[in-house]
């Protein structure tokens, strides 16, 4: 039963999600976490006021349940299935990171920097928020989805805009780890 509490190996994991996305593939499926806000949106009238709502959402419930399973995935392998917080990540990541001002690097995977309920008194985090929030939304709409989205399911179905579009997000995401993060938080 120890074997449960250590991290799986990545080929583990990564069998489990081939196994899913082939389900998924035979089913006539596509995964992607960014449809969910779409049906939520949907399902909280959304659709009233806007074109792009108006869609039975009945058909998404799949979807819905491994948002479902991914929250409650999360929740168990935090809190129940987990032996440390601390984040095994390189101490050169470590270092930086601290000298940016986030103390709790490589202690645990949601700095308090970043996370702690101060967040809704600080207008400049709030901004921060809103502003990425947005740029998240904006970008898995013109993406026509999201990471998960395209990096899993695009993938695996050979897509060439998906491959195309997990290049952009690794670009965006070197961009802003690289030069706009120290410029916001240096």
């Amino acid at each position: 039963m120890n074997w449960i509490m250590e991290p799986w190996p990545w080929y583990v994991s990564g069998a489990a999600i081939a196994g899913v996305m082939l389900l998924l593939l035979l089913l006539g499926k596509n995964f992607g976490m960014s449809a969910n806000l779409r049906t939520l949106c949907t399902l909280c009238g959304a659709g009233k006021n806007t074109e792009f709502f108006k869609f039975d959402w009945k058909t998404q419930k799949w979807n819905l349940m491994v948002a479902l399973g991914a929250v409650i995935g999360g929740y168990l392998g935090a809190y129940h299935l987990s032996n440390d917080v601390a984040v095994d990540i390189n101490p050169k990541t470590v270092t930086e990171l601290r000298s940016l001002g986030f103390e709790s690097a490589g202690a645990e995977y949601l700095p308090d920097e970043l996370f702690d309920a101060g967040v809704w008194t600080n207008p400049k985090m709030l901004l921060l928020l809103a502003l990425g929030g947005f740029m998240v939304g904006f970008g898995a709409r013109y993406a026509g989805g999201c990471t998960s989205g395209h990096a899993i399911s695009g993938l695996s179905n050979l897509q060439w805009p998906s491959l195309l579009t997990v290049i952009g997000f690794f670009v965006g995401g070197m961009v802003m780890i690289y030069f706009l993060f120290p410029l916001i938080f240096g």
